[in-house]
């Protein structure tokens, strides 16, 4: 049998067409199937600080829900930025995702301060739930000399660059609030920065540093247990875990810096796999038993769904940038 051109053209096409629907059917039965192996979450900091006290419960619950591991793997630097960047460029098939700081909109404004090629972009992700947004809380040793955050900046204005404060890196959700705390006090602190919380923390136990600001999360056991002692926080209400300690709004000063936490996945992650971890982190949002671990943690859920997420994801990225601009140059 002879096949004319015109039959032969429209025989490729149509075989071109049915591999085409069979390779949909098959991607469509192995997202319907998701997960089928183990999952990764990075998390961009190293172990003890707010992200890693975070992710632990959250990657724990994410197991049973979805019935395949979650592994946790800290690829700190950068401030964060070399685990998001990883997180970036990782095959967007739902088997790596992210959970990030609010870090991850600081970045990459600092990057182009700094004129320094970005290690990721915010339209590389796509958000899948917000966990936590706290008020980053000024901490020092138990045995500092300063009762109160007045007598902290007083003593600041009078020994410019004398109080050394740590932090995850430059430009970190450590660094940015203390700068914006330093600009409406109209002092100049010491900047020490480390590979994160957990390092900045131990390091403030260690007397090598005398301040810092953290999220409730990585300091709240250690000022229960009279180690550490906090002075003010950067929110614009009282802390449930800490309800005595004041807000720097309410002392005078112009500084809010909420430290939040949230799920992502690569932007080219298919939509299906997306909303599956979205109503999995639903569910275990409405949990009590997970609810309560948060609060124990000292970080309450502060919830979103993916959709609330992204617009408030959205907003709050111009008001870093804003903040990250004002700050100017830092080496």
């Amino acid at each position: 049998m002879t096949i004319k051109r015109g039959n032969w053209s429209n025989t490729t096409m149509a075989l071109k067409g049915i591999c085409a629907a069979a390779a949909l059917v098959l991607s469509s039965h192995a997202m319907a199937q998701y997960p089928q192996h183990p999952i990764t979450m990075i998390v961009p900091f190293p172990p003890g600080g707010v992200a890693d006290t975070v992710a632990r419960p959250v990657a724990d619950a994410l197991s049973k829900e979805l019935g395949q591991t979650v592994v946790i793997e800290n690829k700190a630097g950068a401030g964060g930025a070399i685990g998001i960047g990883a997180a970036a460029h990782a095959k967007p098939d739902g088997y790596a995702i992210l959970l990030s700081l609010s870090s991850i909109s600081i970045l990459p404004e600092a990057d182009k301060i700094l004129g320094r090629k970005a290690a990721f972009q915010l339209d590389q992700f796509k958000p899948v739930a917000r966990i936590t947004a706290d008020p980053t809380v000024l901490v020092l040793r138990a045995d500092a000399p300063w009762k109160t955050a007045q007598e902290f900046i007083e003593y600041a204005k009078k020994h410019p660059n004398e109080i050394t404060y740590g932090s995850s890196g430059i430009y970190g959700t450590m660094h940015v609030p203390m700068e914006m705390l330093a600009q409406a006090a109209d002092v100049k602190l010491a900047h020490i920065p480390y590979t994160g919380a957990g390092p900045a923390v131990a390091a403030l136990l260690g007397g090598h540093v005398q301040a810092l600001a953290t999220g409730p999360a990585s300091a709240i056991q250690q000022i229960k247990a009279g180690k550490l002692r906090a002075l003010a926080h950067w929110g614009d209400k009282p802390l449930a875990a800490l309800p005595d300690v004041p807000s720097l709004d309410s002392l005078g000063y112009d500084a809010k810096f909420i430290q939040w936490s949230g799920v992502f996945v690569p932007a080219g992650t298919p939509r299906e796999i997306a909303a599956k971890l979205d109503q999995s982190m639903a569910k275990i949002a409405a949990d009590p038993a997970f609810r309560q671990t948060m609060l124990n943690l000292g970080s309450p859920l502060e919830y979103m769904s993916a959709a609330d997420f992204d617009a408030y994801w959205k907003e709050d990225s111009r008001t870093i940038a804003r903040a990250v601009n004002k700050m100017g140059k830092i080496e």
